[in-house]
């Protein structure tokens, strides 16, 4: 928001603050002062001139010899190639000396023989930017009004004189998108009360409204108001200075009396306005509704736009002349041949038009306003003062009435707190009188009981509806810096993690002393990947207002951030890859709108771990290897019920003979395998092996107690064992019957070799195993170990049909 200190000084007394000391202040109460603007920073000599004469220039198709009286005692010879420069014209002319913006010095110069004494200046040329300069002048002068007193400094006439308070405003206080709610701001911090301009109507009473219009709406919870008033008898023409002054520092391009005004009592009330040609209406009727799916209306910037049923627009009766709330349409729009104006003055559901100015990528001054919320006090007020100013500018006559949807009154919201409480929460000691003072300033009507206040909210705040409100107004008016900075008083309580966190941190070091690095993807993806690699089955979760494609969908698997990842690293030459993630997956509430959300921890290894070296060879990575890390996570968490690795082949996504489900018991909490090779292939990845478990899973598993135990004092002994079975056996059978049999003693059992090839009958394969046997009180015996041995090749031979070697 623009804020013009010449605007703000019609409403305050502003003669003992600079305006640098109050954009100092309107920060410290909370409101962002993004910059000071000087536009006539550095400007000088630049003065009202009057042309007295104007003559082609010989052998020139472009340029024009001036004669121009600038108060001086003998007119001044000025060359210009201005196409608009005209005999009787008042234009603003920078004397030899003069400095513009750039740094750029006029001096005393000749053209084609001419001696040229300064230059006619076009608005450009002064600094202004292109999206503020009237179109009929983009390429030409700028013309000053009659009344304009020659040798006079042009900077006032062209608002240069002025500064303009750049503020940053908040989603919460958007009672200062207007310059009469920053005069109420600037009047708490010099309390004082702004004064406005009172409007009265000069109504036709022999014309009444209904002979003209008539309006309704679709629904009252998307226009809760609406309002409409005829002025006839206009004459569409160019807006007085004073009018195109505060627009351009606002940063809004003049176009017409009409509009003009309309976009005045914008930034004066905050309340967007919209005027029509009533005869281009071709209805006596306004109808507000929502859009038909697919409907057209080509707006303002001459584009096509293509509607649903989230927009609102504003009809004749039949076809769409506005967007509500956001632009109007070509088809209604005023023109110089108007001569009868509808003016509207609505309120439209922020929801609706924040909906339609993100579907057509069509932000404007006036949907950013009805976005954030209007002051439901001012509609009436603002269209009045529209209406008389466009009568008043454009010498039409006002239609006696106006036509209007039944409105409830607003009421001025109630909110309480009492004195205790401010001084609790603030930690001050503030007294009933400063406390009272504080809300006199903010133009809070208020009824005092005992110690607390009951604050009756104006309408154009309509920002404040708790307590906490009202504590902020207070601490911001009082001043944050006088706040005293205390500690609160409380218990201390021993900072600890919880068992979720401890478990967390200990896979992140875990994981990262195995070689992997921690990565972190976006939750969001697209509804492809967010699909893949999940563990179990569920529907995605889909964002309504997303972003962008690519960050649609919530993910029900860690593993697909990974593999982009890996393609990333692999793209550029990194084939060696480890990474983890420990993050949160979404999965389907099947009762409720909410995601459920579990923590996993997933991880991916390629290429390998290790680098070649003189003495030591890399060697890839497999699936073993990260069947190995997770092995050992899962057994240094210290899992007291048995982990067990099943084959599985359902998922489309992993390697259907190198992947496994993972459970704890009989519940499944995890997966490890293969990427596919045509995944990999689409990634353009070598042999990829990932897994994923569920941490919450591992936290709420029973856990074995830590047990130390002294080193052994007494030596062990080993055997091995070679079988031969056939290949469908798993490892894991074998382990289970090794484990079943082996005795009391048995500590240990290692696979130490696999082998299927030449001299073994096909269909099967050969297996060794070693296996450690230690009793920690006392020397193991022969016979003992023997003994528990031979129960072991017995049960492989009965139970697995295994052949010792």
């Amino acid at each position: 928001m623009k804020v013009s200190y010449n605007w703000l000084k019609e409403y305050l007394n502003l003669e003992n603050i600079t305006p640098e000391q109050l954009a100092d202040q309107i920060t410290l109460t909370g409101i962002e002062v993004d910059s000071l603007i000087v536009p006539g920073e550095g400007l000088k000599k630049l003065v009202v001139g009057e042309v007295r004469t104007v003559e082609k220039m010989e052998g020139s198709d472009h340029l024009n010899v001036t004669q121009v009286d600038v108060g001086a005692e003998e007119l001044y010879q000025i060359v210009c190639g201005a196409p608009n420069v005209a005999e009787n014209q008042k234009v603003v002319v920078a004397l030899p000396g003069a400095r513009l913006p750039g740094n750029f010095k006029i001096k005393k110069s000749k053209l084609r023989g001419h001696v040229s004494n300064g230059m006619i200046c076009s608005l450009e040329e002064l600094g202004f930017s292109d999206s503020v300069i009237p179109k009929r002048i983009e390429d030409g002068i700028y013309v000053l009004p009659e009344e304009a007193i020659v040798g006079a400094d042009a900077l006032s006439y062209l608002g240069l004189d002025d500064i303009i308070i750049d503020l940053d405003i908040t989603p919460n206080r958007a009672d200062a998108m207007s310059m009469r709610g920053v005069a109420y701001e600037a009047g708490t911090i010099l309390s004082q009360n702004p004064e406005f301009e009172k409007v009265s109507l000069s109504e036709n009473a022999e014309d009444l409204i209904e002979n003209y219009m008539t309006v309704s709406v679709q629904a009252k919870e998307d226009t809760p108001d609406y309002k409409l008033r005829i002025v006839k008898d206009v004459i569409v023409k160019e807006s007085p200075l004073w009018l195109q002054r505060k627009l351009m520092n606002a940063g809004i391009r003049p176009i017409d009396s009409v509009v003009d005004v309309t976009n005045y009592i914008m930034l004066e009330y905050g309340q967007p306005l919209h005027a029509f040609d009533y005869d281009a209406l071709n209805s006596k009727e306004i109808y507000v509704r929502r859009a038909n799916q697919d409907e057209k209306i080509i707006t303002l910037d001459g584009q096509e736009r293509t509607l649903n049923q989230d927009n609102l627009v504003v009809t004749n009766g039949d076809q769409p002349v506005a967007l509500a709330g956001v632009m109007g349409g070509q088809n209604s729009h005023v023109t110089e041949k108007t001569r009868t104006v509808a003016i509207e003055s609505a309120v439209f559901a922020s929801s609706l038009v924040r909906k339609t100015a993100q579907s057509l990528n069509l932000r404007s001054e006036s949907s950013s306003r009805f976005e954030r919320g209007l002051n439901l006090g001012t509609v009436q007020a603002a269209l009045d003062h529209a209406t008389a100013l466009i009568a008043e500018i454009n010498g039409g006559q006002i239609v006696s009435g106006i036509a209007e949807i039944e409105v409830t009154k607003p009421l001025e919201k109630k909110v309480s707190i009492t004195l205790q409480r401010i001084n609790h929460v603030l930690g001050t000691e503030l007294s009933l009188e400063e406390v009272a003072s504080i809300f006199i300033r903010l133009q809070f009507e208020y009824t005092l009981v005992e110690d607390e206040f009951i604050i009756s909210v104006p309408l154009r705040r309509w920002d404040i509806s708790i307590e906490a409100d009202l504590l902020e107004e207070v601490a911001r008016v009082y001043g944050y810096n006088k706040i005293p900075s205390t500690l609160p008083m409380m218990e201390s309580t021993p900072g600890e993690l919880n068992d979720k966190q401890r478990l967390t941190r200990f896979i992140h070091r875990y994981l990262e002393g195995s070689g992997l690095a921690q990565t972190i993807s976006y939750a969001l993806t697209t509804p492809e990947k967010a699909e893949r690699f999940s563990m179990k089955p569920s529907k995605t979760t889909n964002l309504d207002w997303p972003m962008s494609e690519e960050h649609k969908t919530l993910r029900l698997s860690l593993i697909s951030g990974l593999v982009d990842n890996a393609a990333y690293n692999a793209a550029r030459q990194m084939k060696n890859i480890a990474l983890y993630e420990v993050g949160h997956v979404f999965y389907e509430n099947e009762s409720g709108n909410l995601p459920l959300e579990e923590e996993h921890v997933a991880g991916l290894l390629s290429g390998s771990l290790t680098e070649n070296t003189w003495s030591n060879t890399a060697q890839p990575v497999d699936f073993y290897t990260l069947k190995g890390i997770v092995e050992e996570l899962l057994e240094t968490i210290g899992i007291k019920e048995t982990i067990k690795f099943a084959a599985d082949s359902s998922f489309n996504d992993l390697h259907p003979g190198r992947t496994a489900e993972i459970y704890l018991g009989e519940e499944k909490i995890g997966v490890i395998g293969q990427i596919h090779p045509e995944i990999a292939g689409v990634f353009d990845l070598e042999e990829t092996y990932v897994f994923e478990l569920s941490v919450d899973a591992l936290v709420a598993a029973e856990k074995n107690s830590v047990l130390y135990a002294a080193i052994p004092k007494y030596p062990g002994t080993s055997r091995d064992i070679a079988l031969l079975v056939e290949e469908t056996i798993s490892h894991n059978e074998v382990m289970d019957v090794i484990e079943a049999n082996g005795g009391k003693w048995l500590q240990q059992v290692r696979l130490f070799d696999l082998y299927q090839g030449e001299h073994i009958e096909a269909g099967k394969k050969s297996i060794a195993y070693s296996l450690a046997y230690l009793n920690p009180e006392a020397t193991l015996k022969e016979e003992e170990v023997n003994k528990d041995f031979e129960k072991v090749k017995k049960a492989l031979k009965q139970e697995l049909n295994a052949e010792i070697r």
